[in-house]
């Protein structure tokens, strides 16, 4: 097995977009391509069409192969059941890989990659923009430094449309699952970073709303419910998961959460800055894209890890299997080793 490569500061980067299925590839195209330090091209195995002003070609073969020497880093943005075989195959040629989340459709694949791309010394990152939200960061602090006391609970929510032009979103072989699938990894990797592995999970969903838009089994709306155990008191945290937003709705969804404790309360909403009016919605503030593909770029260079790591993307999907596995037998599901 190849070992990662190392990159020389004065060129750039060579990064392969592995698929524009995934409603991200055009944010992260139009980030990546407009940086001096990158040079990237664009896989569209699946002819969506939709990436534009970046090199695209129409196989994974053809942007393995735009370089002599292959890619130095990769961003997977396929569909969520194609992640495990192009993690795998940049393991084996030695190549970074920054994957959408959900990292995997299931628990054993997502273990296989993490294990691949440890094996094999490559940076293996997790796509959770909102990671970088200043909004994030402050919560983190408000509950690490003590600022809201004791920490009772928590209440997040992120509720969007549901998926349109993507119909692999609703496909469960493809995507995993529906709703609860698609929408409780952005919190629960937010939670991960301040209280680690949560110690039980329990959940709900239903196919009440856009059931004849969404595929077969495929959930449309979910509430997780997750306990931490730390410092000797347990915490409970909610996580509103749904496809619940109509379809002309101004923007896709949003992500809030917010922490109640002892000595106060602090509620965040990830998408808050914006202007717009009914039918209109125009963000400004900080693209979290952009800080996440800082984050990854400057990790490969530095060949160091960087979160959300693949261990964070690993655990968010350990959640998302015992929320699926909760839902299953209607009990709470203990998580190994929390």
């Amino acid at each position: 097995m190849l070992t990662a490569r190392t990159i020389d500061p004065a060129d750039p980067m060579k990064v392969a977009l592995m698929s524009c299925a995934h409603t991200h590839a055009a944010g992260y195209a139009s980030q990546l391509e407009a940086r001096a330090d990158v040079d990237l091209v664009a896989a569209d195995p699946d002819g969506y069409g939709d990436v534009r002003g970046v090199r695209v070609v129409p196989t994974y073969d053809a942007a393995w192969n735009a370089w002599a020497e292959g890619p130095d880093a990769i961003v997977v943005t396929s569909a969520n059941a194609h992640h495990k075989d192009l993690v795998l195959e940049a393991a084996r040629r030695g190549v970074h890989v920054l994957c959408e989340k959900p990292l995997a459709t299931n628990l054993p694949d997502a273990e296989a990659m993490v294990e691949a791309c440890r094996e094999a010394g490559v940076v293996l990152m997790t796509a959770f923009p909102v990671h970088f939200a200043p909004e994030v960061k402050a919560l983190r602090t408000a509950i690490t430094d003590g600022t809201l006391g004791e920490v009772i609970g928590l209440t997040g929510t992120n509720n969007g449309k549901l998926p349109a032009g993507r119909d692999w979103f609703t496909d469960v072989e493809l995507a995993g699952g529906g709703a609860m699938v698609d929408h409780t990894v952005h919190l629960a990797e937010i939670l991960d970073s301040v209280f680690g592995p949560p110690a039980t999970v329990h959940a709900v969903t239903n196919r009440i709303l856009y059931a004849e838009r969404a595929g077969e089994g495929a959930e449309t709306g979910g509430l997780v419910t997750l306990t931490y155990d730390t410092a000797g008191s347990r915490i409970v945290a909610t996580i509103d998961c749904s496809w619940s937003l109509p379809a002309d709705a101004p923007t896709w969804g949003g992500l809030r959460l917010q922490a109640l404790g002892t000595g106060g309360q602090l509620q965040i909403d990830a998408f808050a800055q914006h202007v717009g009016g009914h039918d209109q919605w125009l963000a400004y503030g900080t693209n979290t894209d952009a800080r996440l593909l800082d984050a990854f770029l400057g990790a490969v260079r530095e060949g160091r890890a960087v979160d959300p790591t693949g261990e964070v993307g690993l655990r968010t999907v350990r959640v998302v299997a015992a929320a699926q596995e909760s839902v299953r037998t209607g009990q709470p599901v203990a998580l190994a080793g929390a």
